[in-house]
């Protein structure tokens, strides 16, 4: 019996001639399809397979029966602290139900992450998981990115967001707003009365809710907070630094700095630090998110413990299932972790 060239590449006919079956059989056999093909030709087909070294055309199967089995997942940031952990627990679960994921970075641009999913359409992965934050009002771009994604679905395709609720595809999303009202609360709960917000970007959803939940939870306690000690900022350190040097050189009466997140807190306390104020004596300072890279931050960071871990397992569940007629909707909240950066004001 002939043995292709090494300098060939080996085919599926190749195999099937090996295995002594139709080309048709060894694909069946190789391919997971759905029709069955007897054990004998199994082992003898995987066999000839491995014998020469056979590397499946998973381009070609995928158009072949319509769709592939990898997944592609579209991220903000690939060293984004937020979706890092989510993406880990995409992969995770991935690895558990014996699923390849593709991770793609969208550089934090709707138009780059419409472009990505326009690209995605052409190699038919099984499902997209979109893990990020959508605008306060819609953008042409985030438009655009739906409209491809819609498209994606039509054709097959699954769509699972972990984002914001209110896209009309099975959506991930961690509850902003309660979590951002609970530490409120707890925060006056521990005496806290005259309250600055760092609030990250007045166009971000995810930064809207938090701030939004910070006033709800405040004023619930009696506890008002005007539009001038909102701050907007970067959502990320930089962003923590530079609104603590404006609320240093605005001389804010504040005792605790609520802010929208780990990154843009550590950010704050840097700054504080530098102008000479002892943490937290002088300011106390609270986040969301609990990020793990800074769980070891001096004085420990107050904050409210998302499950993003979860929140990707929970996605790579999604997009597992088969679609149904409505969009599911997963919701997940988060509980108040209380550390050394925020030990209250005494009669409170």
């Amino acid at each position: 019996m002939d043995t292709p060239s090494s300098s060939t590449p080996v085919t599926l006919e190749d195999v099937a001639r090996r295995a002594g079956v139709s080309p048709s059989t060894a694909s069946r056999a190789l391919n997971g399809s759905s029709r069955k093909v007897r054990g004998e030709y199994q082992v003898r087909v995987h066999a000839a397979a491995v014998e020469l070294g056979y590397i499946a055309n998973t381009a070609a199967q995928a158009v072949a029966r319509g769709r592939s089995e990898h997944l592609a997942m579209v991220v903000n940031g690939i060293n984004d602290d937020y979706f890092s952990p989510v993406a880990a627990g995409v992969l995770k679960a991935a690895e558990a139900a014996d699923r390849m994921v593709t991770m793609i970075s969208s550089r934090n641009s709707a138009q780059q992450a419409a472009q990505v999913v326009s690209a995605l359409r052409s190699q038919r992965p099984r499902a997209i998981i979109l893990a990020g934050g959508r605008s306060v009002a819609s953008t042409r771009w985030e438009e655009r990115l739906v409209e491809e994604l819609a498209a994606f679905q039509e054709e097959g395709g699954r769509v699972v967001a972990i984002s914001e609720e209110g896209m009309p595809f099975d959506t991930v999303s961690l509850d902003n707003v309660a979590a951002a009202a609970d530490l409120a609360g707890a925060m006056a709960g521990l005496g806290y009365r005259r309250v600055t917000i760092l609030g990250g970007p007045a166009d971000a959803r995810t930064a809207h809710d938090r701030v939004r939940g910070f006033v709800a939870g405040l004023a619930e306690h009696g506890v008002e907070v005007p539009p001038s000690e909102v701050l907007h900022c970067g959502f990320d350190r930089d962003g923590g630094y530079s609104a603590a040097g404006e609320c240093l050189r605005r001389r804010v009466p504040a005792e605790l700095v609520l802010a929208i997140s780990d990154t843009v807190a550590v950010g704050a306390i840097a700054r504080f630090r530098e102008a000479g104020m002892s943490l937290p004596a002088d300011m106390s300072v609270a986040g969301i998110d609990d990020v793990t890279v800074l769980r070891d931050v001096a004085p420990a960071l107050t904050t409210v413990r998302l499950p993003w871990p979860e929140a990707g397992r929970a996605a790579l569940d999604l997009a597992l299932r088969p679609t149904e007629a409505e969009p599911r909707l997963v919701r997940m909240t988060g509980h108040v972790v209380l550390r050394e950066s925020t030990p209250g004001i005494g009669g409170g």
